[in-house]
Order: C-alpha cells, then sequence, then structure tokens
C-alpha cells in the first residue's frame, strides 16, 4: 500500500514515522526545500546561532506519552520562556504578574492585595459572559492593563479589532498574583538541543521513509496513493473552490550586531505606533551556547496572500459558514486524512499536534492493520 504524506513538519514526520514502523511505505512531500515545516530551524552561518526560522518555537506540554515521545528522538534543554513587553517609555514582565501590576500601577501589592485591587477596581464585573478578546480582557484585567499589553499587541498580531476575535484567544494567556514570569505553567518544558529540524529528521530516518523536497502535491501522486495525510491548508486541498480560508502570515526583518541587542530572548511591543510585534533575539533560546554575535529578528503580522506562507488560521465569525462547508467536504472525502494545525484550521501547539498525530495513526492502523496484515 503506498502512503503519501504532505507536509513534513511535526504531523507528517509523527505518522510517517508510526506507519513506516509499521511496515508501509511512505512518500512523505513537501514544497519547500527543507523538513520541519514553520519549526524549522538551522546555524547561522556568520554567528553560529542556531535560528529559528519561522520564529520561536519553545515545546511545552502535561502530555507524558507526547514528552517521552519526542525526548526519545533528540535531548532536549530545559528553556523557562520568560517574555517582556516595551510599552511606552518602560519595559514589563509578561504574562502579566505581580510584578508587572506594581511596577504598572507604582505600587507593592501582596498577592491578596493585588487580586482585590484588580477585581474591584479595574476588572469589568459586569461583563458575565465574554464573548470577544476585548470582553474578555476588560473582565480579565480592566482597560488600564488591556490598552497597554493587549489592545495594539493583538491588532498589530491579528489585523482586526479586539472586538472581532473570540474570547478563547485571550483564555489561552494566564494572569499571575505572584513573580512568577514562566510564560507557560506545563510540567515538561524545553527546546531540542540540536534544534527542531534535527528532532524531526531523526523521526523521519526510517528505511521505509522517503522524504521528497520541493515537491508539491499533485494529482499524480494523488493516484498512485492509496491513502493521503494531508497538513497543508484545509482550503487549499480543494483548490480553494469555495474561496479563501483566513491566515495570517509574517515577515522577517533580520538584522545582527556583536554582544547582546536586548538582554532577553522576546520583547514584545504592545505600543499601535510601533509597526512590529516583538523582537526575537534567538541566541537566548539557546542559553546552554555562548556566541560573541547575536541574530534578531522584528517579526511583522499581516494577512496571508495566495503565495505566503500561512502561519496560523485567524477563525473570524464570518469565516465559521466557509469552514463547516471545507470541513464537510473533507469528510466525505475517501482515501484521505486531514491533519495538523493548517489541515484543520485550528490553532494547534506542538504537543496537541504530535498526540492528535499519533491517534491519527493509530486509527488508520486499527483500519487497515499493518503492512504485512
Amino acid at each position: 500500500m503506498s502512503i503519501v504524506i504532505v507536509g513534513a513538519g511535526f504531523s507528517g514526520a509523527v505518522i510517517g514515522r508510526r506507519l513506516a514502523d509499521a511496515g508501509y511505505r511512505v512518500d512523505v512531500l513537501d514544497s519547500r526545500d527543507h523538513i520541519a515545516g514553520n519549526c524549522h530551524t538551522h546555524r547561522c552561518p556568520d554567528t553560529g546561532v542556531m535560528v529559528h526560522a519561522y520564529g520561536p518555537h519553545i515545546f511545552h506540554t502535561d502530555i507524558q506519552k507526547v514528552w517521552d515521545y519526542v525526548t526519545g528522538f533528540a535531548e532536549f534543554m530545559p528553556y523557562r520562556n520568560q517574555v517582556k513587553s516595551t510599552v511606552g517609555d518602560a519595559v514589563y514582565s509578561l504574562p502579566i504578574n505581580l510584578h508587572t501590576i506594581n511596577q504598572f500601577f507604582g505600587k507593592t501589592f501582596r498577592p491578596d492585595e493585588a487580586r482585590a485591587f484588580i477585581e474591584s477596581t479595574q476588572a469589568d464585573t459586569s461583563i458575565t459572559d465574554p464573548q470577544s478578546f476585548e470582553e474578555q480582557a476588560l473582565r480579565f484585567v480592566g482597560p488600564a492593563l488591556y490598552e497597554a499589553f493587549f489592545k495594539g499587541y493583538t491588532e498589530k498580531q491579528w489585523g482586526c479589532a479586539p472586538t472581532e476575535l473570540p474570547a478563547s484567544i485571550l483564555k489561552r494567556l494566564p494572569l499571575r498574583f505572584n513573580y512568577n514570569d514562566n510564560y507557560f505553567a506545563h510540567k515538561y518544558q524545553g527546546i531540542p538541543k540540536e534544534g527542531y529540524t534535527n528532532l524531526i529528521g531523526n523521526i523521519l530516518d526510517h528505511p521505509n521513509i522517503d522524504v521528497h523536497l520541493n515537491t508539491p502535491f499533485s494529482n499524480a501522486h494523488a493516484s498512485r496513493a492509496d491513502h493521503v495525510f494531508w497538513s497543508g491548508p484545509l482550503d487549499g486541498y480543494f483548490g480553494e473552490k469555495l474561496g479563501r480560508l483566513g491566515y495570517r502570515t509574517l515577515d522577517f526583518e533580520r538584522f545582527t550586531s556583536d554582544g547582546d541587542w536586548q538582554g532577553c530572548a522576546v520583547m514584545n511591543y504592545g505600543d499601535p505606533d510601533v509597526p512590529y510585534t516583538r523582537i526575537t533575539e534567538h541566541k537566548h533560546f539557546a542559553p546552554w551556547e555562548s556566541h560573541d554575535s547575536t541574530v534578531c529578528y522584528r517579526e511583522y503580522s499581516r494577512a496571508c496572500g495566495a503565495d505566503d506562507i500561512p502561519y496560523y488560521p485567524i477563525r473570524l465569525v464570518e469565516e465559521k459558514a466557509l469552514l463547516s462547508q471545507y470541513e464537510a467536504m473533507a469528510q466525505a472525502e475517501e482515501g484521505v486524512t486531514f491533519v495538523g494545525r493548517l489541515g484543520t484550521y485550528r490553532y494547534l501547539d506542538m504537543d496537541v499536534t504530535i498526540a492528535e498525530a499519533m491517534v491519527h495513526a493509530e486509527t488508520f492502523l486499527s483500519r487497515r492493520g499493518t503492512a504485512a496484515s
């Protein structure tokens, strides 16, 4: 049986490896000239810094089987994601925590005092069932913190008013009444020591797997395949025949410098008059290494055009009807499984992507059996 997997990112690699272990011959296609999708990492030839080519990726999970899986293919180094934000003439700690609150309001609150202050003087308690990002923020932290840390950044990141975005986006972010500035709260957090491309390369390293780069999926591939796993854009599989779903893409402005440029890995810029959303300094994503020079990227978010790389789905309310039609078409498609962030048009973290890929592979095997069966 011929298995074709479109996309050499986490979804494609995990599914491909499981089916290859079960005896199937697997062809993994990717239209780009490298594996690992948007997790692709490489060494900067000038500085030696490990660069996250499409923006930084920090692995974080509470799923034991996923952590065991990735650490079985690469050595992971501990990493805490400590984000800073420049607002006006000050630098603050994110996510919003006790230090952020005290610094922003010029206070010396203890945890219970800060909690009472936010709830009684800042949060809009009249909002009982937040429907939009803005309503969730106003109920969450109140107008002052919302304007400083969320409104401008969100408008730049998503390209629309926060009133148009679902409340669920903000619900993913914590609000802490202690001095913990670790962006994530998961049990396992880290970054592969030799980068994500090395990790995914190890997953794909199997005699039953053939990887074809610079190879877009075509009708010829479809005609030869007994089953296709598609991790490209959902609407793209159908030639966007019903219209294009909305995605955001990123432009990167690269610059290098001697020494240390900003003293941290990620600096957000919440002010709306600053055109970029953040600056990332990539040597700080590998604090176990030492480099005399540094590589930084200014990130600009914009609408994804037909020839751009899609990064994440917008999922605005007006797209739900179109999405439902594409989902119905996908469910009716025989011999194709739609996987991953783009293939299911959902915002998925890496660990969830891997967990779902494991399920897809096992579901396929439960129906078809091993190649020898």
